[in-house]
């Protein structure tokens, strides 16, 4: 068994699709109705589905709570690799927790994507 994909509610698709394509290398598998639901991939098949709440199952999205209750991470191959991705977010004026630290045993700092999503990067040596 693997881990097919994971769905997100945020309240605007486009951003959140845009800012993840744009800063972790995901590309746009599908995008169904107007902005109604974003599938995007990685290189594994990872797929992370971008929708709206759905009020019949008692959902909301992390704007609409206005706090954080869950973080994705995305693990890079070089210490450097880290820095490179902080320098483009910080660039695009991507709400960031600061610089890259030492913490757990690796090289990492979060941002926050559109939809309220908070985002681990780090390295990790092997």
């Amino acid at each position: 068994m693997r881990l097919n994909h994971l769905d997100f509610h945020v309240p605007d698709i486009a951003a959140t699709a845009d800012f993840l394509i744009r800063h972790f290398g995901l590309r746009l598998k599908d995008m169904r109705g107007q902005n109604g639901l974003a599938i995007l991939e990685d290189d594994t098949g990872l797929e992370i589905i971008l929708s709206h709440a759905i009020a019949k199952f008692g959902t909301a999205d992390q704007v609409e709570m206005g706090r954080q209750t869950y973080h994705i991470g995305f693990i890079l191959p070089e210490r450097a690799d880290v820095d490179a991705v902080h320098a483009g977010l910080a660039a695009a004026g991507a709400d960031l927790s600061g610089s890259p630290i030492a913490m757990r045993g690796g090289w990492l700092f979060y941002c926050t994507a559109p939809g309220n999503i908070l985002v681990e990067i780090g390295w990790r040596p092997g």
